[in-house]
């Protein structure tokens, strides 16, 4: 079993810089990808990236690609998601996951996931 838990949600304006934080326990994290999803309110679940836990390889989704960046720190069993240039749009509930099987760009691959942080920004 793996929890994660994320942190670092919050209430920005819009042009304004938010880090995100992902802790997992239980079982290491360090063999397979860790992704960022968010969700809007009425909205389906969307990739913002992944992130290779062993070879540090990363990818994002069009939306954010030149904004966001996800870094990890294996000792810590911990990814992050660094969001710059925050715009209203990027207002969601914010989602780490792991364990993905099959495509990790798609959030039914996933085996496990965090509760979600919101981020809000304003215009």
């Amino acid at each position: 079993q793996v929890q994660l838990v994320e942190s670092g949600g919050g209430l920005v304006q819009a042009g304004d810089s938010l880090r995100l934080s992902c802790a997992a326990s239980g079982r290491t994290v360090s063999s397979y990808p860790m992704g960022w999803f968010r969700q809007a309110p009425g909205k389906e679940r969307d990739f913002v990236g992944a992130i290779s836990m062993s070879s540090g390889t990363r990818y994002y989704g069009a939306s954010v690609k030149g904004r966001f960046t996800i870094s990890r720190d294996v000792a810590k069993n911990t990814v992050y998601l660094q969001m710059n240039s925050l715009k209203p749009e990027d207002t969601a509930v914010y989602y780490c996951a792991a364990d993905p099987s099959g495509n990790s760009r798609y959030p039914e691959a996933y085996k496990y996931w965090g509760q979600g942080t919101q981020v809000t920004v304003s215009s």
